[in-house]
């Protein structure tokens, strides 16, 4: 559960801003253990989409989603995050950004994913997505799963 900040009151996954000199990797590891307490790995993390949020406000957030298996350490609420566990059939979407529903699912079940999600001027309905499979090392695969609302 997201606490404070950018999306404040929605169950949302670790991650943050990259600072100064900071790869992807680098953040994601720094962001997982000061959001959850524990220590992750480089070599442990598995990137599953690549989304790009726009808003109508101007603001665009490219999102690098990764799947840890492994990190040391026990998951612990801190002031930015409230650890949850949640079996797979009962994520609360509902309680969760409006695109989730389209893409978390997907990717759960092994897929990987680029996707796009334009938001309306109220910044949390959907205007218009589309996700492709993608081998998330620049090349889309093919354009299956495509998604317009």
């Amino acid at each position: 559960m997201e606490k404070r900040g950018f999306g404040e009151g929605y169950w949302n996954g670790y991650g943050g801003k990259l600072e100064e000199g900071e790869n992807i990797e680098k953040g994601i590891i720094r962001e997982i253990n000061e959001e959850a307490g524990v220590l992750v790995s480089e070599f442990n993390l598995e990137k599953v989409a690549i989304n790009n949020f726009f808003f109508e406000d101007g603001k665009h957030l490219e999102v690098h989603v990764f799947f840890v298996h492994v990190w040391e350490g026990e998951p612990v609420e801190t002031e930015e995050m409230r650890p949850q566990w949640y079996a797979f059939d009962v994520i609360p979407y509902d309680l969760m950004w409006a695109d989730d529903i389209h893409w978390l699912p997907r990717v759960l079940k092994g897929e990987k994913l680029r996707g796009a999600v334009h938001f309306n001027a109220d910044g949390e309905t959907i205007k218009d997505m589309e996700w492709k499979i993608a081998d998330l090392s620049g090349r889309d695969a093919d354009n299956r799963g495509r998604n317009r609302n």
